[in-house]
């Protein structure tokens, strides 16, 4: 009988809140913690919300499911307070089991899996390492849901993502992986300006893109939309030579970028205000304050939120951490990490946030429709998540059923398979993806 890690990896089960790491990986270690990640901090979205509330045995099956697999005793659903539906519905789910319930306050970045571990068990992990160093496994709560479905013989084949912003009933909706981001946002009434950006995976750390034709994959948590005017999109969309020269020209070292960044705050060396001092080193010098960016978790705060002179701080970060992996340097993994006794003072609430964004007149709820998307065709990218792409296993013409895989990942490779959403006739195989029409 084939184990619950072997069904998790046949389902192609992934990180569903973003980062699209397979999850039958993260399932073959040993932990002594399983915790489930529903803290959802991006402004806007709420499909991990709407996942807790209506489906939180589906959830806590998961958590058990994967406490089994790494040998864990404890389970933790940890949720924002403010999510009332959620917590409700969670803890009617763990009544009787050994899964525990977590309180979040409603800060950003919450879900970062460092401050959520250290937030939910006390520990630290160490720098440049991953949760499972201290014993712990970390999983979006929609994975979780996920990994309980392919232990029934289920694979990943729809997904749920929030549609917010510039839509006229924004919605949190279920679509087969493959669906367009069109037909997506048709679901919550439409946008409601013309020629609109799209943030998918959120204004923080999603991509800024304006292809409406775009595919939901295993990862999409969400897309915001916006008019091209928006100052979030008009700054995503600032060139790396001008953020460079505006940086190097106009920073001031104030230090703000630093002294909020959520990494720095939890003890770990990350300074961004040092990184960008380097960007007028250019001649000498820059690897030296570079280094300081190297467990930046990217989580945009400093650019978006504190910089007060608009500056482009994670970026820099960014820029620096490719630069180290050029020349090969590693994090300095040994200094001391102790949490920052402003810590707790120095949290940025999302409704600040959401200001500072100028998003909050698009603060509304996103409740989960019942109505689906049946999209005729979807175009299916063989490369979901952290990994190589599927090898195709499919050609051109050929009839596949609901829930058939599409490719295969090779032996010993990190990857994903790929499953059809639905009984179709495969249209085209290339590009880096397969596509689908649906069968009569």
């Amino acid at each position: 009988m084939m184990d619950l890690v072997e069904r998790v990896r046949q389902a192609g089960v992934v990180g569903a809140g973003g980062g699209g790491f397979p999850t039958h990986v993260k399932l073959s270690g040993k932990a002594d913690t399983v915790i489930a990640n529903g803290a959802e901090c991006e402004p806007l979205l709420h499909k991990d919300a709407a996942c807790m509330e209506h489906e939180a045995p589906a959830v806590v099956a998961g958590v058990r499911h994967a406490m089994e697999a790494v040998g864990a005793a404890a389970g933790v659903v940890a949720v924002k307070a403010k999510n009332a539906g959620a917590v409700e519905a969670v803890r009617a789910a763990i009544a009787g089991t050994p899964v525990q319930l977590a309180l979040l306050g409603d800060y950003y970045p919450a879900g970062d899996e460092y401050d959520l571990v250290h937030e939910v068990t006390g520990r630290l992990i160490p720098p440049a390492g991953i949760p499972l160093d201290v014993g712990v496994v970390v999983a979006n709560v929609e994975t979780l849901a996920n990994v309980a479905a392919a232990v029934e013989g289920r694979p990943v084949t729809q997904k749920l993502l929030t549609v917010a912003g510039a839509v006229r009933t924004p919605a949190t909706v279920r679509v087969p992986v493959g669906t367009s981001l069109r037909e997506a946002i048709a679901l919550a009434g439409g946008a409601t300006v013309e020629d609109p950006a799209l943030a998918v995976g959120g204004l923080m750390m999603g991509t800024t893109i304006f292809d409406l034709d775009a595919p939901v994959t295993k990862t999409t948590g969400g897309v915001i939309v916006l008019p091209r005017s928006h100052p979030v999109i008009r700054r995503k969309l600032t060139g790396d030579d001008g953020m460079r020269k505006i940086g190097k020209a106009a920073c001031d070292q104030c230090r703000y970028c630093t002294e909020l960044c959520p990494r720095y705050l939890l003890g770990y060396a990350v300074e961004p205000h040092q990184v960008m001092r380097g960007l007028g080193f250019t001649a000498t010098g820059t690897a030296h304050w570079s280094t300081l960016a190297q467990l930046c978790c990217a989580c945009g705060l400093c650019t978006l939120y504190a910089c007060p002179e608009a500056l482009f701080p994670k970026e820099a970060c960014d820029d620096a951490k490719v630069e180290l992996r050029r020349l090969g340097m590693k994090p300095d993994t040994a200094r001391e990490v102790r949490v920052h006794p402003m810590r707790s003072g120095r949290r940025v609430p999302i409704r600040s946030l959401m200001r500072r964004l100028a998003v909050t007149e698009y603060a509304h709820p996103a409740p989960l429709l019942e109505a689906q998307a049946a999209p005729r065709r979807v175009l299916l990218p063989l490369r979901q998540g952290a990994g190589v792409a599927n090898q195709p296993t499919v050609r051109a013409g050929e009839r596949v059923r609901a829930g058939q895989a599409l490719g295969g990942i090779p032996d010993g490779a990190l990857g994903a398979i790929i499953h059809a959403p639905f009984d179709a006739i495969v249209a085209a195989v290339g590009d880096g993806a397969v596509a689908l029409e649906r069968a009569e």
